[in-house]
């Protein structure tokens, strides 16, 4: 658990020995995910960086790891949709099969829209403290920093959040499609804590996905064993009904 007071790389640096200890890390099978895509989607203000931990124990258990290519996933809702599409797009044709959706935070809730709109593309979507129900009830602190992003864009800084995605199109549009219902054949996994203090819990649990509880914080829930623990069985499932 990670507490306010607590420096992040403090908590992030206590968790990556538990983590790198615990039998869900070091029980390899590379032949588990017989190659299935799954596509990493990192939180608001973080790149792909921040999933590492699990890109490396995805491709140590034969599953294709890949980045999203979103940048710090700063940019408009609307923007960074359509380059999660083409990505998903690419990895689809090249793997031969639908892929599996893992996302952060933001990451998360913009997965979820991707699966949504292309359910050809998506096999499965993993949530990571991600506030679907409303992605604009998040803590006071994170809202206020993404809409000082909008004041950039109004300024002409290009490739940041703009008031389209507060109150706009861009807003009512995938407001709308985080409503909806989650295709019959895309399973979805939402991960959430109720120590989370960014994403209030209760915002994450998607009412047409599996809820499953941790203890972790919101920013170190990419290392917490217990969340590996969890995608682990249902990764397993999902790559045996692809072969």
């Amino acid at each position: 658990m990670w507490t306010p007071q607590e420096p992040v790389l403090l908590a992030t640096a206590r968790m990556i020995p538990r983590l790198v200890r615990h039998p869900v890390w070091q029980v390899r099978d590379p032949g588990q995910g017989g190659g299935t895509a799954v596509l990493l989607v990192p939180g608001f203000g973080v790149g792909d960086w921040s999933l590492s931990p699990l890109r490396t124990w995805l491709a140590a258990r034969g599953y294709r790891p890949q980045t999203s290519h979103t940048g710090l996933n700063l940019g408009c809702t609307t923007e960074l949709l359509q380059r999660l599409e083409r990505r998903l797009d690419a990895l689809a044709a090249d793997t031969g099969g639908r892929v599996v959706v893992l996302g952060q935070s933001r990451g998360g809730w913009l997965g979820r829209l991707a699966a949504v709109r292309r359910p050809d593309l998506v096999r499965a979507l993993v949530m990571l403290a991600a506030p679907v129900l409303d992605p604009l009830g998040a803590r006071p602190g994170s809202v206020r920093a993404a809409r000082s992003l909008a004041r950039l864009a109004a300024l002409g800084v290009r490739g940041v959040l703009d008031d389209d995605c507060f109150a706009g199109e861009c807003y009512r549009t995938n407001r709308a499609l985080l409503a909806a219902r989650l295709p019959d054949d895309v399973p979805g996994v939402s991960v959430y804590s109720r120590h989370d203090t960014v994403a209030p819990w209760q915002l994450c649990q998607d009412p047409c996905a599996e809820g499953v509880e941790v203890t972790s914080s919101h920013v170190t829930m990419g290392l917490d064993p217990d969340v590996y623990t969890a995608v682990d069985s249902r990764l397993r499932a999902w790559a045996r009904d692809r072969r």
